[in-house]
């Protein structure tokens, strides 16, 4: 059904016959010649019917009704949907994901094959993402700085595809776990206090950014946010030797920068809980884990899609127009 935004602006219709009647019309002071014949030339020329008596006519119509489509275009015509009910219960839930250049480790199995952090990071939460009905979801990731990707939205589809596009240093190489958990307490703020969770995710230590994460969760805390935290990395990894081989390999821990104290007192500073994730299989099990959050009720959201149509009169005017000009320069109205 198609309705009016601003219906009034059709009191303007006689606006241009107001105009013309009520202006003072001009005086012409130049000489004039007298055509005796002029009169019966017009008078025959209207009763040869057809083209000459629809020269009369045509240009005030055409202009009458670029004005009737200009006021439509100003009126604002829109269609509107049927009404969609959106989900009444569920949490607002930000997920916050390291993008730092330590996230390329590959200490992951993906299959059978060798995966960095962040593709396993993208393959478990990317499920976890599509699983989560009813709740709001966004996205926050960071690096030497943190960034909104999404804003909190049902539409999980697009959360999971700016999930899938982000990739290793688009928020720089060091890691901002304080500015993080900033911007996710700024962005929370405006939400139910009791529906405001961050799930954290990171593989390191806070090296950049301008807040404290221990400073952080303490707002956090008392804002009724909770806050869970991931640490991701493996314990051990061998390293190749010379040329690739077992000559010269080595054990190493590439989860030595992880800095489990401060996520864990992060967590438990907000009410909730650090997990440790040292391969997709324990990263998968702690996702699911929190899938199992107890949903809160919230009211019920209604509304319609409106898509608006203002374009097509402005076409209409914009095209006739072009009509009234082109027969005006070719000769056809005078």
């Amino acid at each position: 059904m198609i309705e009016l935004l601003w219906p009034a602006a059709f009191l303007a219709l006689p606006l241009p016959w107001l105009v013309y009647r009520l202006w003072p019309s001009s005086r012409s002071e130049q000489a004039a010649l007298r055509a005796p014949f002029f009169e019966s030339w017009q008078a025959m020329e209207q009763t040869q019917g057809g083209i000459p008596a629809l020269k009369q006519w045509l240009s005030p119509l055409l202009l009458f009704l670029i004005w009737l489509a200009l006021l439509a275009a100003v009126a604002r015509p829109m269609i509107y949907g049927e009404p969609v009910t959106l989900p009444g219960e569920g949490r607002d839930l930000l997920l916050a994901v390291d993008l730092s250049g330590s996230m390329q480790i590959e200490d992951m199995r993906l299959g059978n094959q060798t995966a960095n952090r962040l593709m396993a990071v993208k393959a478990v939460v990317g499920e976890f993402v599509e699983r989560r009905q009813g709740d709001r979801l966004g996205l926050i990731v960071f690096g030497s700085k943190a960034y909104l990707q999404a804003p909190l939205t049902f539409d999980t589809a697009t959360v999971k595809r700016f999930l899938l596009e982000s990739q290793i240093g688009f928020a720089g190489r060091e890691t901002a776990i304080g500015d993080a958990v900033g911007l996710s307490i700024k962005r929370l703020l405006d939400r139910p206090a009791s529906s405001r969770v961050l799930i954290l995710l990171t593989d390191g230590a806070n090296t950049a950014g301008n807040i404290e994460p221990i400073e952080a969760a303490r707002v956090a805390a008392e804002q009724g946010i909770t806050i869970y935290t991931v640490g991701i990395g493996a314990d051990s990894m061998t390293r190749s030797g010379i040329f690739g081989t077992s000559f010269g390999a080595r054990t190493v821990n590439p989860s030595r920068d992880l800095d489990e104290k401060s996520l864990q007192t992060i967590a438990e500073a907000t009410g909730g809980q650090y997990f440790r994730a040292r391969n997709p299989a324990e990263l998968n099990d702690i996702y699911r884990l929190l899938d199992e959050l107890e949903p809160i009720d919230q009211d019920a959201e209604t509304f319609r899609p409106q898509t608006s149509l203002f374009h097509w009169p402005l076409a209409a005017a914009f095209i006739a127009s072009l009509l009234l000009g082109l027969l005006k320069i070719t000769g056809w109205l005078r």
